[in-house]
This record gives C-alpha cells, sequence and structure tokens, in this order.
C-alpha cells in the first residue's frame, strides 16, 4: 500500500483574521482556524512514526486558468485585491490576509496535486493536509473559512485532460458541502454526499430534499444527522447510505472532504465522533475504492477546531489509509467512548433510512 501524504509549511503562515463583529463591548478574538490544529496533525504524524512511512507528494500553486473553470474572473480578481491591500472578508467569514493569496492558490493546487498523484499510479491513495479549506467556497464568493473550492477545482482540472470522468465525492465535514453541491448539482458525473449536522452551517443549507436538478437529478446525496449523533450514527450511515451508493454509481475515484468537525471536542459542532469511528469510516470508504476504483481514494483535508483533539482523529484516518497499526494509543478514546447515546439511536435511524432511499435515483 502506497499512501501519499501533502503538507507545505505556507499552509501555516495562511492568516485567517478575527472575529471582529459590530460591537463596541465584544473583544474581538482570532478565528478558530489556526495554524496550530493542522502543525499538531503534522507533529503527531512525526512523533507517531507515521510520517517516515508516507510518500511525500509536493504541491504547486494551482494555475489562475484552472481556478476559472470554477470560480468567476471577478471573484478571482476580489481575492487577489484583498489579498495585496491588506487582507480582508472575501464572502462570509473567509478571510484572506495580507499576502496570502499564493497561499490560497497552494492549498487548491495542493488537493490537484493529491488527485494526480493518484491517477497516475504513484500512490494508491493520499491526505492532503491543506488549508485554507474549500468546500462551503462558491462560484462568486468565499464562505465559512473557505475561499477557492479546492475540490470542484481539482476535479474539473482532471477532468479538462481527460484522465478521469466518474467522480464520487463523500463529504464527511460536520458542515455542509454546500459549495461542493452547487459545483456539480446538474453534473451525473459527479457523485456528491454529505454528512452534517442538520442546520449546522451554513443555515438551512443542506436538505435531504436537494438531490440533484437536470441531468444530476439523483446524484446529490444530503444527510443531515440529528445534533449529538456519534459513532454508531455515523457507521450506520455508512454502511446503509454511502458505501452503497458508491457501489451503485462506480466511480473511476473517490474524493473525500475529510472534515474533523464531527469530533466529540470540536467547538463548531455538536456531535460525538472520536478517532475509531474515523478510522472505521476510512477502512469502509478504503475497501469500498479497492473493490470499485483500484482503491484510488484522495482525502482532501477541510474543518476540524479541536487543537487537542482533531490530530487523534488525523492520525487514525492516515494510519488506515497505509494500512499500519495503531502506533499512539489515543488518551480521550476510551472515555469518549463510555458516553450514552454513542449507539445508534432511533431518531438517527429514521434521517439515514430515509436518506437510503435516495441511493435508487442512481444509475
Amino acid at each position: 500500500m502506497k499512501t501519499g501524504f501533502i503538507w507545505d509549511e505556507r499552509f501555516a503562515w495562511f492568516y485567517s483574521g478575527f472575529d471582529r463583529r459590530p460591537s463596541p463591548f465584544y473583544q474581538p478574538h482570532p478565528a478558530l482556524d489556526t495554524r496550530e490544529t493542522k502543525e499538531r496533525i503534522r507533529e503527531l504524524l512525526v512523533v507517531s512514526g507515521l510520517a517516515d512511512t508516507l510518500i511525500s507528494v509536493p504541491a504547486t500553486p494551482i494555475d489562475e486558468r484552472d481556478i476559472l473553470r470554477h470560480h468567476t474572473p471577478e471573484y478571482l480578481a476580489k481575492v487577489r485585491a484583498i489579498s495585496e491591500h491588506g487582507g480582508g472578508d472575501v464572502g462570509e467569514g473567509a478571510w484572506v490576509g495580507p499576502h496570502c493569496y499564493d497561499i490560497v492558490r497552494l492549498s487548491a493546487g495542493a488537493c490537484a496535486a493529491g488527485l494526480d498523484s493518484v491517477l497516475d499510479g504513484k500512490v494508491d491513495n493520499i491526505y492532503v493536509l491543506c488549508r485554507p479549506a474549500g468546500h462551503h467556497a462558491t462560484r462568486d464568493a468565499g464562505r465559512g473559512f473557505c475561499v477557492l473550492s479546492n475540490i470542484p477545482i481539482a476535479i474539473l482540472r482532471a477532468r479538462a485532460s481527460s484522465r478521469v470522468q466518474r467522480v464520487a465525492v463523500l463529504d464527511w465535514d460536520v458542515h455542509h458541502g454546500n459549495g461542493t453541491q452547487d459545483a456539480f448539482y446538474q453534473d451525473p458525473d459527479v457523485l456528491t454526499i454529505s454528512i452534517h449536522q442538520d442546520g449546522n452551517f451554513p443555515p438551512a443549507s443542506g436538505p435531504m430534499e436537494e438531490s440533484g436538478e437536470g441531468a444530476g437529478a439523483g446524484y446529490n446525496i444530503n444527510i443531515p444527522l440529528p445534533p449529538g449523533s456519534g459513532h454508531g450514527a455515523y457507521l450506520e450511515t455508512m454502511t446503509r447510505v454511502v458505501i452503497p451508493a458508491l457501489e451503485a454509481y462506480r466511480p473511476e475515484v473517490i474524493v473525500v472532504a475529510s472534515g474533523l468537525d464531527a469530533s466529540a471536542m470540536d467547538p463548531l459542532a455538536r456531535m460525538m465522533c472520536y478517532s475509531e469511528t474515523f478510522r472505521l469510516m476510512t477502512r469502509h470508504l478504503r475497501e469500498a475504492a479497492n473493490a470499485l476504483c483500484g482503491g484510488r481514494l484522495v482525502l482532501c483535508h477541510e474543518g476540524g477546531y479541536s487543537s487537542v483533539y482533531a490530530p487523534w482523529c488525523a492520525l487514525a484516518i492516515i494510519e488506515e489509509l497505509s494500512g499500519a497499526p495503531p502506533m499512539l494509543r489515543d488518551p480521550s478514546l476510551d472515555r469518549f467512548a463510555a458516553w450514552p447515546y454513542q449507539d445508534l439511536q432511533p431518531h438517527q435511524a429514521d434521517v439515514i433510512a430515509k436518506a437510503a432511499r435516495l441511493i435508487s435515483r442512481i444509475r
């Protein structure tokens, strides 16, 4: 098993701004998307010894021509101008700091390099630890710490060179993958699946009724899980909805928007997953990829805002991708696994059963 990994120190240099609410009584606070979480993921890979077993893949900034396959010229010019003139918000909570334009392009370029490395056979699968994230960005606006649509840009670039046609994107970030959904909502050549906390972010985004339109009708599946969903609900979602949908669709490659904010310690959500949840979800995906598309599996990092716990979830994912045995013991594993309501609850099962009915629309 050849597992790749992408990290560039410049991702840590990206400045994601402050929470600046219009009140004289509110003390500004740094954005929760910090460099620390990503650096601690990288450091845990190093101290565990896992980093030494991974194939390092370099990233270069994405070409602007590839960005414009998806984003509007006006939006791209806005991002560049704001970055060059001191920084600011390029949409809704998507801050670009001074001189960060090339880092934004580097993050999208990393996802493209990860997809290329898998399609070229240089690695079997890969984890792209990039920043800033991308799954909330739309064609003409940034949102929720996301500036460019990293995964759609990578897919459209690969499709333009006829290197891949049929792609599945699974988004297990706890927030709805609205940007990826929008990018391919009318496109039957990309199956998009989002597992997210119902109603969290963006507001009112990601109901089950949004299932694609036109030629893409039936090729978007939303699974809006109730707050408080944990290990049992997420694994049931994988076995009842995600894996059967992938088997029905039979993609050439599977891409994952790998947010770690469904974890029990995340400050921006109310789910209860833990490292073993992410390990087993990855196992299901790896086995599906082996059966369906020659093992081709690309994970691009999205959210995850607990600098204490997100690294343990990432370690479990990458251990499973590489086939390595657990190298360090998650110190919080037993505590989170013992929480009440980690088993599948009836109200969660009802939502999952409804989502499973959507699979019949896939051709």
